[in-house]
């Protein structure tokens, strides 16, 4: 396992269930102005096929997304909720990543509006984490189910973004990670043999085991907010 405090999974199959217990509010779809606004916004991007969760309302993702949540709630003093970035998450959409990526900065952006002091969590497993990498100016081009970047999260906004948290990403099997701005404020986990992020990676059953990485990632939000 290579874990990057800063920086360093695209996901061709996701099929983890985690349950979750987190109480929060979930806001779908496009961002509005809400009356009470959270102390932190968690926006997670799923990875590719990967279901929502059955057992949680949040439908974040079983694999990361669910199971992250649940442990930067419990972890932090503040309020929390959470958004799930609107897109395919597919291998049969080649605008897919893009689409994912448009998404999560006018969902940022918008949010960033309504609530003036929320900071921000982003969250990307797999394909979701090119959509994440794209997001914060990071070329996904090359890299498993990757694609160009169409937007990225605008400067004004960079201070808010307390953390970003990337699980198998596909960028590291090219031999990239995130640098620049956002690097220091990274944790990107890569699995042993993972083959969407380890370049010498053959084992796609590792590729579904990020779960154990959820309090470390939540440990690693704390110590940032």
């Amino acid at each position: 396992m290579t874990i990057h405090r800063p920086h360093r999974v695209s996901a061709l199959v996701a099929a983890a269930g985690v349950a979750t217990s987190a109480v929060a509010v979930l806001t779908t779809g496009t961002a509005t102005a809400a009356p009470n606004c959270a102390d932190v916004h968690v926006v997670s991007a799923r990875g590719t096929n990967e279901p929502g969760g059955i057992w949680s309302k949040f439908h974040l993702g079983t694999v990361v997304g669910n199971p992250v949540y649940a442990a930067i709630n419990d972890a932090l003093a503040g309020t929390v909720d959470a958004y799930r970035v609107d897109y395919p998450a597919s291998l049969n959409q080649p605008a897919s990543v893009q689409k994912g990526n448009q998404d999560l900065v006018d969902h940022v952006t918008k949010q960033a509006a309504s609530c003036p002091n929320q900071r921000f969590v982003l969250v990307g497993y797999s394909q979701g984490a090119n959509v994440v990498d794209n997001s914060i100016g990071i070329s996904s081009v090359g890299a498993k189910v990757g694609g160009p970047i169409v937007a990225t999260l605008p400067d004004r906004l960079e201070s808010r973004i307390a953390a970003i948290l990337l699980f198998g990403n596909p960028i590291r099997g090219i031999g990239k990670e995130v640098t620049g701005t956002y690097a220091e404020r990274t944790y990107d986990v890569c699995n042993d043999n993972d083959p969407v992020c380890d370049p010498d990676g053959t084992d796609w059953n590792v590729h579904t085991r990020y779960a154990r990485h959820a309090d470390a990632a939540a440990d690693f939000v704390t110590a940032r907010i």
